[in-house]
């Protein structure tokens, strides 16, 4: 049966222990983080004559480590409030506390006799039935657990984390000898919903598959540069996006994680899988061998592969010459097939020209035969580990998307460069095939996935067969249901999908889901349908991110051409569209995802409810481009403030108005969903799904619920301005800002327009008016400031740069 996790322990607050507390926290579930005690005073200790007994020397080191997580860029927790769920204390005084918890996590340092002491020490204080899991990265689970009690060992097993917690999405579940189903059917569950992520289960094995996999690739990239006489650019232009890799690529990644780091995984896995074939390639190359014994070991000693000098004050990128071992100027890679690649939007079929020339027997350039030995030695590895380190290619395949952020795993790599085709090759170069890919090419379709009318099969080593992948349950994929003809409608910007029981989905799909006239289009058809065909939409869609807004090369190109009408046109369309949002006949749930700036912002407020992620990234910014919201953005601001205000006096809403104006003129975006609430982006009664897999089903859900609860469409708003009394108090912050060079003068400009809506114009009083009254100031302003050369300055230097400029 499944167990309920409320209350958690953290045991070692290091950059791990202290990450996964946070999350915990982020997750709702109140933590222990518990470190050791310090041996010695600091010297400011001894200035303050504080002795090794006093609770504020003895939490010490738990405590740096929960103030460095507080402090971490990209951040740990959600919001700054987020962090009072962590509760520190210490291994000497505090390990009593393990016996009032659900979950336990070991998580100190990667030393087996360390583990084993404290675990011996926590199972003390231990109830029956309280799951422990340690966080290792490599070191053998059974092992670690050896010796403790037959229910501790039932309710035991490895959850590797991968860094940073929050935001990487993989868990490797690794279960004992002897876990209980119900344990990893919890932690499983736990993992998933609560946490966010995708678990996948792994074997006993050393480094598990992850970094088992990945490790591999990495040396493998180190040995192919060698021998094919590459620049360390040249190898991260192969191993980035080119192949749907992140950016970060082999030599950034290196660097970012800690070549001290990499060492011990790769001497871990040459220590302890002494029967795996390619162990000889586990070996430390003699290159980081080298870096290490100069301690270039990355970022955290400032150089590695790369090294970030300033000069003339200016940052410049220093790349490693790896055969002088000295630094130079980065240069750029040039290879004809990665630049003929870029024009490929689709990954599959990418990766199948980079490698064709080899396929085909005709060389290609030096990128083409790094990128063959790199992955179809890569591939090849991966199919021999099958089923050593999992039973499913599938857990394989998720394992590198989630926790290396590759777009493809290696058997879907396989899979779209051709099974047949790849293998032929790599009988031509002499290399013997996979059992696991011998198997494949002795059935009928020779395939590792198959993809029909929305429905993917994989091949089953056990059985041989193709077996349908299975999702889990509460798990809706659109590009599944459009394969199955779900499609209701559809153009160019955007799609009508049924859900089914009654809900219809909107689809965003125009270039970045920039917000133009055929989403609009759609958005209406969707709605005119809830009043025959549905009860209920949901606005969704499965892209890195929900809307970056309008489409602001079009705005340029009108307001330097003076379409002026044109442009008031497009923004009354677009307030039409919102306003047909919030007063649709059926609910109208959005679920924003990643980004969702300006227009995707003012969508999701106009929404009878919000479904947002833990991983939202919200924000009304058009301020940073010289404009304000025109969509009915500020107006729904303002309406927020209004209800927070409600019953109020004058003073009162002058108040709440006040954050909401420092909001929106600085253009601020939320680093997580909770903090989008505290912005003021969501309302209290707005939703949170930790895992942006099961969104779109929890925004159907609760669409469905308000059904139910019988929903009616709001009144008309009515809302309260304070016109002069407002204004005139604004204006004199934003004065002293210009004054006190902390703003542009035309970011004064920009914010008197900004003012003058927020205060419901140049009124001499405070008074009620209508949501169409503001919408009007609105767009006004949007037009007016469309026409002044520095906001056009400012959208060019945002379309070119992808920044804001400071004019």
């Amino acid at each position: 049966m499944k167990k309920r996790i409320e209350k958690a322990a953290v045991l070692g607050a290091g950059t791990m222990g202290s990450r996964i507390a946070a999350h915990l926290a982020n997750a709702g579930i109140s933590c222990y983080l518990l470190d050791i005690v310090p041996r010695e005073l600091t010297l400011e200790e001894q200035a303050k004559g504080l002795t090794l007994a006093q609770p504020a020397v003895r939490n010490r080191i738990v405590r740096g480590g929960l103030e460095a997580a507080k402090k971490a860029r990209p951040a740990a927790f959600f919001t700054a409030d987020t962090a009072s769920l962590v509760t520190i204390g210490n291994f000497e005084d505090n390990l009593a506390w393990c016996g009032e918890v659900d979950w336990i996590i070991e998580a100190v340092a990667e030393n087996l006799d360390i583990k084993r002491n404290l675990l011996e020490r926590v199972e003390q204080h231990r109830k029956p039935g309280t799951i422990v899991t340690t966080n290792t990265s490599g070191l053998p689970i059974h092992l670690v657990a050896d010796g403790r009690s037959d229910d501790f060992q039932r309710h035991w097993a490895g959850t590797h984390f991968f860094n940073p917690p929050r935001y990487m999405k993989l868990v490797e579940l690794i279960p004992g000898p002897k876990t209980d189903s119900g344990v990893v059917e919890t932690l499983d569950d736990v993992c998933d919903r609560r946490l966010g992520k995708g678990v996948v289960i792994a074997k006993d094995t050393p480094n598990f598959i992850a970094n088992r996999i990945g490790t591999y690739s990495m040396l493998n990239s180190v040995r192919l540069m060698i021998e094919l006489e590459m620049t360390i650019e040249e190898v991260d232009a192969c191993t980035g996006p080119a192949v749907g890799w992140p950016k970060s690529a082999t030599f950034r990644t290196a660097d970012i994680v800690g070549l001290d780091i990499l060492v011990h995984v790769v001497r871990n896995i040459y220590e302890n899988a002494k029967n795996d074939e390619s162990r000889e390639a586990y070996k430390v190359p003699p290159l980081i061998e080298d870096m290490i014994s100069r301690g270039w070991l990355g970022e955290k000693t400032g150089k590695g592969f790369y090294q970030a000098v300033k000069k003339g004050g200016e940052r410049e990128i220093l790349t490693l010459d790896w055969q002088k071992m000295d630094y130079r100027s980065k240069q750029k890679a040039r290879f004809a097939s990665i630049e003929a690649g870029k024009t490929i939007e689709d990954t599959r079929s990418r990766l199948r020209a980079l490698v064709a020339p080899v396929l085909d027997g005709q060389g290609g350039d030096k990128a083409s035969r790094f990128l063959w030995g790199s992955l179809s030695e890569m591939c090849s590895y991966a199919a021999r580990r099958v089923p050593e380190i999992a039973d499913s290619i599938v857990d394989v395949d998720r394992a590198m998307r989630w926790g290396f952020a590759w777009e493809l795993g290696p058997f879907e790599m396989w899979n779209a460069i051709g099974v047949e085709r790849m293998a032929q090759a790599l009988e031509r170069d002499g290399k013997e095939l996979p059992p696991l890919a011998e198997k494949v090419l002795a059935t009928p379709k020779k395939v590792f996935y198959e993809t029909e009318k929305g429905s993917t099969s994989y091949f089953d080593v056990a059985t041989a067969t193709l077996k349908p992948v299975e999702e889990p349950a509460g798990v809706i994929l659109l590009k599944s249901l459009k394969d199955r003809t779900a499609v209701v409608q559809s153009n160019a910007g955007a799609s009508l999908i049924d859900l089914g029981d009654g809900v219809i989905c909107c689809e965003f799909h125009s270039k970045m889901n920039s917000i133009g006239g055929d989403i609009g289009a759609m958005i209406h058809a969707g709605i005119a349908r809830l009043s025959s065909d549905f009860d209920a939409m949901v606005i969704a869609n499965q892209a890195p991110n929900f809307s970056v807004g309008a489409n602001l090369m079009l705005l340029l190109i009108g307001a330097q051409e003076g379409e002026w009408d044109e442009i008031h046109m497009a923004v009354r369309q677009f307030q039409r569209v919102n306003m047909a949002i919030k007063y649709a006949p059926g609910p109208v749930v959005a679920a924003p995802q990643g980004m969702a700036l300006g227009g995707g912002c003012e969508i999701s407020m106009h929404s009878a409810r919000i479904q947002a992620t833990g991983e939202s990234y919200i924000g009304l910014v058009e301020t940073g481009v010289g404009l304000v919201p025109g969509g009915g953005g500020t107006k729904e601001m303002l309406i927020r403030a209004n209800e927070h205000s409600a019953g109020g006096e004058n003073l009162d809403l002058f108040h709440a108005l006040k954050p909401i104006f420092e909001t929106i003129a600085m253009a601020k975006v939320s680093t997580s969903g909770e903090e989008a609430r505290s912005l003021g982006f969501l309302r209290p009664s707005d939703l949170i799904s930790m895992n942006r897999d099961r969104q779109v089903a929890d925004a159907k859900r609760t669409a469905l619920a308000m059904v139910r609860a019988g929903y009616h469409p709001p009144a008309p708003a009515e809302i309260r301005v304070l016109g002069d009394e407002f204004l005139a108090a604004a204006k004199l912050a934003i004065h002293m800002l210009v004054r006190g060079e902390f703003a542009t003068e035309y970011d004064g400009v920009v914010g008197r327009k900004l003012a003058n809506i927020l205060a419901g114009g140049a009124l001499s009083a405070p008074q009620m008016v209508s949501e169409q009254y503001i919408l009007d100031l609105e767009r006004e302003a949007f037009v007016s400031l469309c026409g002044e050369r520095k906001t056009q300055e400012r959208v060019a230097h945002t379309l070119k740069t992808g920044k804001p400029l400071r004019n």
